[in-house]
């Protein structure tokens, strides 16, 4: 570490936001463009960039990259040797628990058919699914999954948690994702906020919806590639299951994609973490990072590279 910290920003909202100190110098670089020093102690990305971008970091000496993103698939091929890479832990999982919830709501409560009956001037009224008592798998029990869950307990829904490995908190138990196929047909909404992986990588394919009850709703706020396109479309096309969609695949959807076009899906398009709520978040994470450092200590949401031992 240099006497002074050198930390590079994406954009001039992130500079603004940094309190000056004689401690750290602060560099505006959005990756695009030639790096404006040869050495950085931590390199934020833009939000939503593709890990391909991290090349520019190639040649350059970088202690820390911090992303704002929680993913990190893909990073791990062009992250350079020696370089820690930390995720956006704490910054998204009210928005995106926040957006779960919405699309639930919107789902279960015909909102989506609503709008387009108001564009009519239609009024048909009938008596739609509630999301009290419904029961809901969380398929996926990290940050997000918490934060969803903390959500619905309020709108009196049943919520069963599934991890990757089984066990018991506070609260009680946690699934295994061994028991996935056997939870599936007892759940009305099932919501996946895995991390995309090799092990989750199509997790929701035929044999998944196929063990989804008629008429269950599906709602996924991981990434695309959890989830087997061409299986949902014939799922959902043929009226038997019903899919809120943040993330699919391929992203952007192309205009002319029948997924847009079924009246059971609802589709937004990757706004989990996109709130207000994410800036002030992210300013409080890279300040920790900052002040961390400069005391000697480890940064925090190392996902990738080994820090070295503290001080």
């Amino acid at each position: 570490m240099t006497a002074r910290l050198r930390v590079s920003l994406p954009d001039q909202k992130l500079l603004q936001a940094m309190e000056p100190s004689s401690d750290v110098d602060f560099l505006l670089w959005d990756l695009a463009g030639p790096a404006p020093a040869e050495q950085f102690d931590i390199v934020v990305p833009p939000y939503m960039g593709k890990p391909d971008a991290l090349a520019a970091l190639s040649g350059l000496a970088v202690g820390l990259v911090q992303s704002q993103s929680i993913g990190y698939d893909g990073v791990a091929t062009v992250l350079p040797a020696g370089c820690l890479f930390a995720n956006a832990a704490g910054v998204h999982e009210a928005s995106t628990a926040e957006l779960a919830l919405g699309m639930m709501i919107a789902s279960q409560r015909g909102i989506p058919e609503f709008v387009r009956n108001q564009a009519t001037g239609t009024w048909h009224n009938s008596q739609r699914p509630s999301l009290a008592d419904r029961r809901v798998l969380l398929v996926g029990y990290g940050g997000v999954g918490k934060a969803i869950e903390a959500r619905l307990l309020p709108f009196e829904a049943q919520v069963t948690r599934m991890a990757s490995r089984d066990r018991d908190d506070e609260q009680g138990r946690i699934h295994g994702i061994d028991s996935l196929h056997e939870q599936l047909p007892l759940h009305d909404i099932v919501v996946v906020s895995v991390p995309l992986n090799e092990c989750t990588r199509r997790l929701v394919d035929q044999r998944f919806l196929a063990a989804m009850p008629d008429g269950a709703l599906l709602v996924n706020v991981a990434r695309g590639p959890v989830a087997d396109t061409d299986a949902l479309l014939r799922e959902t096309a043929s009226g038997r299951l019903r899919a809120a969609l943040d993330v699919t695949d391929p992203e952007p959807l192309p205009s002319d994609h029948p997924l847009w076009n079924i009246p059971g899906v609802l589709i937004t398009p990757h706004v989990g973490g996109a709130s207000s709520a994410m800036f002030p978040r992210m300013v409080r994470l890279i300040r920790k990072q900052v002040a961390l450092l400069l005391e000697g200590k480890n940064p925090v949401n190392v996902v990738l590279g080994v820090p070295a031992a503290s001080n």
